[in-house]
């Protein structure tokens, strides 16, 4: 998802204090108890935990992972982190540990085997996305979980961007009607990319690593299903980057036989402005709303001229959210039937891709 240029640099900021704009803006959340939890791996959203440490006092991180040792030492800089202890062995850190949660944010092929050794040791895990890169292993976390009666999350950031929940909010009011199309971009620069990204086995492919996010999005904010796809990807040029793929697309069949396209690549300039252009355009049998990093969130309906939504829903953090359903007793905002639906849904739209197929969702 991001360069390993841009990962190196996030890394260095997650091994610090963490964001201190986002914090300031979050009021401390209280648990019924001290929480300690392990950081397992620091790739992908880590820093969804990471900065939002010092609005949780309750949270106690008596451990961290990564098998590069530099990285622990960079992520025990951050004072909340300081007295953590460091591994390069994940297993042998949850064996003697004392632990109630374990945020687990390894390499896409490797998580479902930590996930599940997690839950085996019957502790709560939130963690990166996609759970698995396998239908086999996703089979087999869902048993496991079931079987344990652990609290599972899923790092589903963008869900929580007050951009995507106004486009919710919009669709709920009716102000557009009933989604008949839904339009998703995804655009990315490639930078420099870590081994692990470079082989189909352990990536597992451009769509479930980003697309997971935006396939949320697109069932979160217009409140349709999908039942079938049909998808390609490849990759062109750029052969350093290995087995991933820089250039998707994916054709969604919906549960009302509305369509919905998703549209993704890592071919964005370094000149670019962002890292990333997420778009997200929702049209409806009464109007069109829809998200673009350039113009914001925007409607225009048979009710209403066209004009920019100003007035947006406050940011949410995911992590909160699933300390809240964890161990506050709160409703669960990312389901976990949710969780496993995205999973399901990006492994079969890169099956639709690599066998070439539509696949019923």
């Amino acid at each position: 998802m991001i360069s390993k240029t841009h990962a190196m640099t996030r890394r260095g900021w997650i091994a610090g204090a963490g964001s201190a704009a986002v914090a300031a803006s979050v009021e401390p959340l209280r648990l019924p108890g001290t929480v300690r939890i392990a950081i397992l791996g620091f790739d992908g959203h880590a820093g969804e935990i990471t900065s939002r440490l010092q609005q949780l006092p309750d949270l106690d991180v008596v451990a961290v992972f990564d098998p590069d040792p530099k990285v622990t030492a960079r992520a025990v800089k951050n004072p909340r982190m300081a007295k953590a202890r460091q591994y390069t062995d994940y297993r042998r850190m949850l064996d003697a540990e004392k632990l109630d949660l374990v945020a687990v944010c390894n390499p896409n092929g490797e998580r479902a085997e930590a996930i599940l050794a997690c839950v085996a040791r019957k502790l709560n895990v939130i963690a990166e996305k996609p759970l698995a890169v396998e239908w086999r292993d996703l089979d087999r976390v869902k048993k496991a979980v079931s079987a344990s009666g652990i609290k599972l999350g899923m790092l589903l950031p963008m869900r929580y961007d007050p951009s995507y929940l106004a486009l919710k909010k919009i669709v709920d009011s009716g102000e557009i009607g009933e989604v008949a199309q839904i339009a998703a971009q995804k655009s990315y620069q490639a930078g420099e990319r870590p081994a692990w990204m470079r082989s189909r086995k352990t990536y597992g492919g451009t769509i479930p690593w980003i697309g997971i996010h935006m396939i949320d999005l697109m069932r979160f904010t217009s409140g349709r299903e999908m039942r079938a796809v049909a998808s390609f990807q490849t990759r062109i040029a750029f052969p350093e980057i290995g087995d991933m793929e820089n250039v998707t697309g994916s054709l969604f069949k919906l549960d009302n036989s509305g369509i919905g396209t998703l549209r993704m690549d890592y071919l964005r300039p370094r000149t670019a402005p962002t890292h990333g252009d997420d778009r997200l355009r929702l049209a409806g049998t009464k109007g069109v709303a829809e998200y673009q990093a350039g113009t914001g969130v925007t409607l225009m309906s048979g009710t209403r001229k066209p004009e920019t939504i100003r007035d947006l829903p406050p940011q949410g953090s995911v992590f909160f959210q699933y300390l809240q359903y964890a161990y506050n007793g709160s409703a669960p905002t990312l389901t976990l039937a949710d969780i496993y639906r995205t999973n399901e849904i990006v492994l079969g739209a890169r099956d639709a891709a690599e066998k070439g197929e539509i696949v019923r969702l």
